[in-house]
């Protein structure tokens, strides 16, 4: 079965509130979405660097979940790659790797502690 992009902020922030599972070079978030199926979003931030550099790591990403998630994904869940500053000088085979590990631990239920609250957010930057 193929996967369907998730494209609502909604379902992002939903799946925000599911498991979470950090990789060098991208976090794994996971949640159940009640029989809708098997769906996949990607983000990445503009910390990351210039539009270049996004696109590229998205369209890594993409690939990755293309090849592995229609065997190794969960069942109706979705699944959302978080890009992370170092994901786009790692070696795809690495990525393989570091996705299906974390596919993995989300199977079993292992996913990292959760984030503390304690991040100052202060007014925007100009």
């Amino acid at each position: 079965m193929k996967p369907t992009v998730l494209t609502r902020r909604a379902d992002f922030l939903a799946a925000n509130r599911g498991l979470r599972v950090s990789r060098p070079g991208f976090v794994l978030l996971a949640r159940s979405n009640e029989g809708a199926g098997l769906r996949f979003g990607i983000t990445v931030t503009k910390r990351i660097g210039n539009a270049v550099v996004r696109n590229r790591m998205k369209r890594r990403f993409r690939a990755l979940l293309r090849d592995i998630l229609p065997v190794h994904g969960l069942a109706d869940t979705d699944h959302v790659l978080i890009g992370r500053e170092g994901g786009i000088e790692r070696d795809f085979a690495m990525l393989q790797s570091e996705l299906l590990a974390a596919l993995g631990r989300a199977k079993d239920g292992k996913g990292d502690p959760p984030r503390t609250g304690s991040r100052k957010r202060g007014p925007p930057k100009r």
